[in-house]
Protein backbone atom coordinates (compact mmCIF):
# COMPACT_ATOMS: atom_id res chain seq x y z
CA UNK A 1 0.00 0.00 0.00
CA UNK A 2 1.26 3.53 -0.74
CA UNK A 3 2.70 5.38 2.24
CA UNK A 4 0.15 8.16 1.98
CA UNK A 5 -2.87 9.51 3.82
CA UNK A 6 -5.46 10.51 1.16
CA UNK A 7 -6.84 13.17 3.49
CA UNK A 8 -3.41 14.83 3.52
CA UNK A 9 -3.08 14.95 -0.27
CA UNK A 10 -6.64 16.25 -0.57
CA UNK A 11 -5.80 18.97 1.96
CA UNK A 12 -2.94 20.24 -0.17
CA UNK A 13 -4.81 19.86 -3.44
CA UNK A 14 -7.32 22.39 -2.10
CA UNK A 15 -4.50 24.95 -1.90
CA UNK A 16 -3.21 24.24 -5.41
CA UNK A 17 -4.57 27.31 -7.21
CA UNK A 18 -3.00 29.67 -4.65
CA UNK A 19 0.31 27.81 -4.15
CA UNK A 20 2.41 30.54 -5.77
CA UNK A 21 0.59 33.42 -4.07
CA UNK A 22 3.29 34.77 -1.74
CA UNK A 23 0.58 36.29 0.47
CA UNK A 24 -1.72 33.24 0.47
CA UNK A 25 -1.87 30.04 2.49
CA UNK A 26 1.60 29.00 1.25
CA UNK A 27 3.16 32.24 2.49
CA UNK A 28 5.28 30.49 5.18
CA UNK A 29 6.73 28.13 2.55
CA UNK A 30 7.80 31.10 0.43
CA UNK A 31 9.34 32.81 3.45
CA UNK A 32 11.20 29.69 4.60
CA UNK A 33 12.45 28.72 1.16
CA UNK A 34 15.61 30.86 1.00
CA UNK A 35 16.79 29.37 4.30
CA UNK A 36 16.09 25.83 3.14
CA UNK A 37 17.90 26.42 -0.17
CA UNK A 38 20.94 27.97 1.54
CA UNK A 39 21.11 25.09 4.01
CA UNK A 40 21.38 22.66 1.09
CA UNK A 41 23.69 24.83 -1.03
CA UNK A 42 26.17 25.17 1.84
CA UNK A 43 26.61 21.38 1.91
CA UNK A 44 26.20 20.28 -1.71
CA UNK A 45 27.55 21.78 -4.94
CA UNK A 46 24.22 22.17 -6.71
CA UNK A 47 25.43 23.08 -10.20
CA UNK A 48 25.09 19.92 -12.25
CA UNK A 49 23.98 17.83 -9.26
CA UNK A 50 21.09 15.40 -9.60
CA UNK A 51 18.59 16.30 -6.87
CA UNK A 52 15.28 14.75 -5.83
CA UNK A 53 12.64 16.90 -4.11
CA UNK A 54 10.35 14.56 -2.16
CA UNK A 55 6.93 16.05 -1.45
CA UNK A 56 7.65 18.89 -3.86
CA UNK A 57 4.16 20.37 -3.76
CA UNK A 58 3.80 23.25 -6.20
CA UNK A 59 7.53 23.42 -6.79
CA UNK A 60 8.74 26.29 -4.62
CA UNK A 61 11.94 24.50 -3.55
CA UNK A 62 12.24 22.51 -6.79
CA UNK A 63 12.41 25.68 -8.86
CA UNK A 64 14.93 27.27 -6.48
CA UNK A 65 17.16 24.20 -6.78
CA UNK A 66 16.85 24.25 -10.58
CA UNK A 67 17.69 27.96 -10.63
CA UNK A 68 20.84 27.11 -8.68
CA UNK A 69 21.90 24.76 -11.47
CA UNK A 70 20.68 21.37 -10.22
CA UNK A 71 18.97 18.74 -12.36
CA UNK A 72 15.79 18.32 -10.36
CA UNK A 73 13.17 15.61 -10.13
CA UNK A 74 10.16 16.61 -8.03
CA UNK A 75 7.69 14.01 -6.77
CA UNK A 76 4.37 14.29 -4.98
CA UNK A 77 1.09 12.41 -4.66
CA UNK A 78 -1.21 15.46 -4.83
CA UNK A 79 -2.17 15.67 -8.54
CA UNK A 80 -3.66 19.18 -8.59
CA UNK A 81 -0.63 20.64 -6.85
CA UNK A 82 1.65 18.95 -9.39
CA UNK A 83 -0.42 20.47 -12.21
CA UNK A 84 0.29 23.90 -10.74
CA UNK A 85 3.99 23.09 -10.45
CA UNK A 86 4.15 22.10 -14.13
CA UNK A 87 2.21 25.19 -15.24
CA UNK A 88 4.49 27.50 -13.27
CA UNK A 89 7.47 26.30 -15.31
CA UNK A 90 5.98 28.13 -18.30
CA UNK A 91 6.44 31.38 -16.38
CA UNK A 92 9.95 30.74 -15.12
CA UNK A 93 11.29 28.77 -18.11
CA UNK A 94 13.06 26.43 -15.69
CA UNK A 95 13.37 22.67 -16.15
CA UNK A 96 12.04 20.31 -13.46
CA UNK A 97 10.92 16.72 -14.01
CA UNK A 98 7.69 16.49 -11.99
CA UNK A 99 6.23 13.05 -11.34
CA UNK A 100 3.11 11.86 -9.51
CA UNK A 101 4.61 8.98 -7.57
CA UNK A 102 5.86 7.95 -4.13
CA UNK A 103 9.47 7.98 -3.02
CA UNK A 104 9.22 4.25 -2.32
CA UNK A 105 8.22 3.60 -5.94
CA UNK A 106 11.08 5.74 -7.25
CA UNK A 107 13.52 3.84 -5.02
CA UNK A 108 12.70 0.59 -6.79
CA UNK A 109 13.34 2.18 -10.20
CA UNK A 110 16.33 4.45 -9.58
CA UNK A 111 18.57 3.21 -6.74
CA UNK A 112 21.74 5.24 -6.10
CA UNK A 113 20.67 7.86 -8.66
CA UNK A 114 20.84 11.14 -6.73
CA UNK A 115 23.59 13.33 -5.30
CA UNK A 116 21.16 14.98 -2.88
CA UNK A 117 17.56 14.58 -1.73
CA UNK A 118 15.38 17.24 -0.12
CA UNK A 119 12.36 16.23 1.93
CA UNK A 120 11.06 19.42 3.51
CA UNK A 121 7.96 19.77 5.70
CA UNK A 122 6.73 16.39 4.51
CA UNK A 123 7.61 13.68 7.05
CA UNK A 124 4.96 14.89 9.50
CA UNK A 125 2.27 14.28 6.86
CA UNK A 126 2.88 10.58 6.06
CA UNK A 127 1.84 7.46 8.00
CA UNK A 128 5.36 5.98 8.05
CA UNK A 129 8.23 8.52 8.05
CA UNK A 130 10.78 5.71 8.43
CA UNK A 131 9.71 4.26 5.09
CA UNK A 132 10.38 7.60 3.41
CA UNK A 133 13.83 7.83 4.98
CA UNK A 134 14.66 4.27 3.98
CA UNK A 135 13.66 4.93 0.38
CA UNK A 136 15.74 8.11 0.33
CA UNK A 137 18.75 6.14 1.55
CA UNK A 138 18.30 3.71 -1.34
CA UNK A 139 18.05 6.57 -3.83
CA UNK A 140 21.23 8.34 -2.71
CA UNK A 141 24.57 7.77 -4.37
CA UNK A 142 27.40 6.82 -1.97
CA UNK A 143 28.43 10.04 -0.29
CA UNK A 144 25.11 11.68 -1.16
CA UNK A 145 23.20 13.78 1.34
CA UNK A 146 19.61 13.80 2.56
CA UNK A 147 18.14 17.10 3.75
CA UNK A 148 15.07 17.09 5.98
CA UNK A 149 12.95 19.65 7.75
CA UNK A 150 10.09 18.89 10.09
CA UNK A 151 8.47 19.87 13.40
CA UNK A 152 9.58 18.80 16.85
CA UNK A 153 6.99 17.20 19.13
CA UNK A 154 7.17 19.71 21.97
CA UNK A 155 4.63 21.92 23.75
CA UNK A 156 6.31 24.96 22.17
CA UNK A 157 5.87 23.50 18.68
CA UNK A 158 2.19 22.82 19.42
CA UNK A 159 1.72 26.40 20.61
CA UNK A 160 3.60 27.89 17.68
CA UNK A 161 2.78 25.71 14.68
CA UNK A 162 -0.82 24.82 15.52
CA UNK A 163 -2.30 27.32 17.98
CA UNK A 164 -0.34 30.28 16.66
CA UNK A 165 0.03 29.62 12.94
CA UNK A 166 -3.34 27.95 12.32
CA UNK A 167 -5.70 29.61 14.81
CA UNK A 168 -4.29 32.89 16.10
CA UNK A 169 -2.51 34.26 13.01
CA UNK A 170 -4.31 32.26 10.29
CA UNK A 171 -1.02 31.71 8.48
CA UNK A 172 -2.04 28.15 7.62
CA UNK A 173 -5.43 26.48 7.13
CA UNK A 174 -6.73 24.89 10.31
CA UNK A 175 -5.96 21.20 10.42
CA UNK A 176 -2.74 21.52 8.42
CA UNK A 177 -0.78 19.82 11.20
CA UNK A 178 -1.46 17.08 13.72
CA UNK A 179 0.64 17.21 16.87
CA UNK A 180 0.88 13.43 17.18
CA UNK A 181 2.73 13.32 13.85
CA UNK A 182 5.46 15.74 14.89
CA UNK A 183 8.87 14.07 15.13
CA UNK A 184 11.46 14.45 17.87
CA UNK A 185 15.08 14.82 16.71
CA UNK A 186 16.02 11.65 18.59
CA UNK A 187 13.36 9.73 16.64
CA UNK A 188 14.60 11.15 13.38
CA UNK A 189 18.20 10.29 14.24
CA UNK A 190 17.20 6.70 15.03
CA UNK A 191 15.39 6.34 11.69
CA UNK A 192 18.44 7.71 9.87
CA UNK A 193 20.72 5.22 11.61
CA UNK A 194 18.36 2.35 10.81
CA UNK A 195 18.62 3.30 7.13
CA UNK A 196 22.41 3.45 7.17
CA UNK A 197 22.65 7.24 7.11
CA UNK A 198 24.96 9.33 9.30
CA UNK A 199 23.50 12.49 10.84
CA UNK A 200 25.91 15.34 10.07
CA UNK A 201 23.96 18.35 11.28
CA UNK A 202 20.86 19.27 13.23
CA UNK A 203 19.83 22.92 13.30
CA UNK A 204 16.77 24.85 14.35
CA UNK A 205 14.83 27.15 12.04
CA UNK A 206 13.23 30.28 13.45
CA UNK A 207 10.49 32.18 11.64
CA UNK A 208 9.16 35.68 12.32
CA UNK A 209 5.78 35.90 10.53
CA UNK A 210 5.51 39.67 11.07
CA UNK A 211 8.89 40.47 9.48
CA UNK A 212 8.51 37.48 7.14
CA UNK A 213 12.05 36.39 7.91
CA UNK A 214 13.48 32.98 8.71
CA UNK A 215 16.92 31.99 9.92
CA UNK A 216 18.91 28.98 11.09
CA UNK A 217 19.37 28.78 14.87
CA UNK A 218 20.57 26.34 17.51
CA UNK A 219 17.08 26.01 18.98
CA UNK A 220 15.34 22.90 17.62
CA UNK A 221 12.23 23.15 19.80
CA UNK A 222 9.87 24.05 16.93
CA UNK A 223 11.07 23.69 13.32
CA UNK A 224 14.37 22.01 12.62
CA UNK A 225 16.61 21.03 9.70
CA UNK A 226 18.75 17.93 9.40
CA UNK A 227 21.51 16.81 7.04
CA UNK A 228 22.49 13.13 6.80
CA UNK A 229 25.13 11.47 4.60
CA UNK A 230 25.20 8.06 2.96
CA UNK A 231 28.52 6.33 3.57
Amino acid sequence: MPNVNPAETAKFDKLAARWWDVNGESRPLHDLNPVRLNYIAERVALKGARVLDVGCGGGILSEALARAGANVVGIDLAPRVLDVARLHLYETQLSVDYRETSVEAVATEMPAAFDAIACMEMLEHVPDPGSVIGACATLLKPGGRLFLSTLNRTPLAFATAIVGAEYALNLLPRGTHRYAQFIRPSELAAALRDSGLELEDLSGMAYNPYARRARVTRNTQVNYLACARKA
